[in-house]
């Protein structure tokens, strides 16, 4: 968003520090100041024009919840753009992470990232509060502007004007699962007299900002309940030092001063030697190493200030279930998920 536009429309509601979010399981296991978690990027082997590609990642996602990580992550492409080369999830995020709520117990259900200007906020937030509902409130949001100029024809929408629309989706979002319902107004809707159901589990979903979303560093401050980066270079201790610097200059926008968490993913090739060392490939884009080196990243990105690290194992050659159960057993007790807030289970 240019500053222009960030002047002149404000939104109503605003990011909110950990104390909004004290009973929300997923956030809960997920986030604390000056720890890391880890999560798990799905898909765990990328669709490369047979389905069965996919098939049996739902029990491996059984195992994740079992071992103790703390996410399990979902990505949103609504269409597949060969020329990008990457079909994604391809089940939908949203029906696919109800799917995953029925099958796990404790693991957080995150989202990365909901593509937010391609869909009205009315069908995003009954979506949203209808799986945080079912999971016991489990679900952390992960939302983006969208990075696929192809999807935006197809929705009759501007990918010009992702930018200001995403904004307006984030405050549209926010008023319709205000615990008191109301009035809504934005430029994307008004309603009156009316009410978006269910309501979240625990009372609001957390919205984690994914990149810039074209929006200032002051706005990301403001209204991000938690930001989602890229990492950047992650062969030395060079990568997360600059890291530090972009994570305390984002922290020292955030208005009251409180704790939001950040957020970085790696696509990981894990070789079964564990001191092989941290080698970037395809241009940095993927990182080749053994545990020892991957603790030794994790650490780093946990003194940068990093609190949740989202793993892609697409890449590695290994099979997907050996890979999970070393993290399990050898990287996963450096970060453990963190203990004492219960999904808030009915019997639906």
């Amino acid at each position: 968003m240019n500053d222009t536009i960030y002047q002149e429309y404000q939104p109503l509601c605003r990011g909110a520090s950990a104390p909004a979010f004290r009973a929300h399981a997923g956030y809960q296991r997920m986030f604390r100041p000056d720890a890391l978690t880890i999560g798990i990027f799905l898909p765990l082997r990328f669709f490369q024009g047979d389905m069965q590609v996919l098939a049996g990642q739902a029990d491996l996602v059984e195992r994740i919840d079992q071992y103790g990580f703390a996410a399990t992550w979902v990505r949103d492409v609504p269409l597949f753009d060969p020329r990008f080369g990457d079909a994604g999830q391809v089940f939908d995020a949203y029906a696919y992470l109800a799917h995953l709520a029925a099958r796990t117990r404790r693991v957080a259900l995150a989202t990365g990232s909901v593509i937010f200007p391609l869909r009205h906020p009315v069908d995003l937030a009954k979506s949203a509060a209808t799986i945080d509902r079912l999971s016991g409130g489990r679900l952390v949001l992960g939302i983006a502007s969208g990075d696929r100029p192809v999807e935006f024809p197809a929705y009759g929408l501007s990918h010009e004007q992702r930018g200001e629309r995403f904004a307006q989706a984030v405050d549209h979002f926010r008023q319709l699962l205000r615990p008191d319902g109301g009035a809504v107004a934005s430029p994307l809707g008004k309603m009156d007299g009316v009410e978006l159901l269910p309501k979240p589990a625990t009372g609001a979903i957390p919205l984690i900002v994914t990149g810039a979303c074209r929006q200032s560093l002051p706005w990301i401050g403001e209204q991000a309940d938690g930001w989602l980066t890229y990492p950047g270079s992650s062969q030395n201790v060079m990568g997360p030092r600059r890291l530090a610097e972009k994570i305390s200059a984002w922290r020292a926008l955030i208005p009251d001063g409180g704790f939001r968490p950040h957020m970085t993913n790696e696509w990981l090739d894990l070789v079964a030697r564990a001191d092989y060392p941290r080698t970037p490939l395809n241009d940095g884009f993927i990182l080749r190493t053994g545990r020892t080196g991957l603790i030794d990243l994790l650490g780093e990105w946990r003194e940068a200030g990093v609190n949740h690290v989202a793993l892609g194992i697409q890449f590695s050659a290994r099979p997907a279930a050996e890979i999970l159960q070393e993290l399990a057993e050898e990287v996963l007790p450096h970060f453990p998920s963190h203990e004492g807030v219960e999904p808030a289970w009915q019997a639906w």
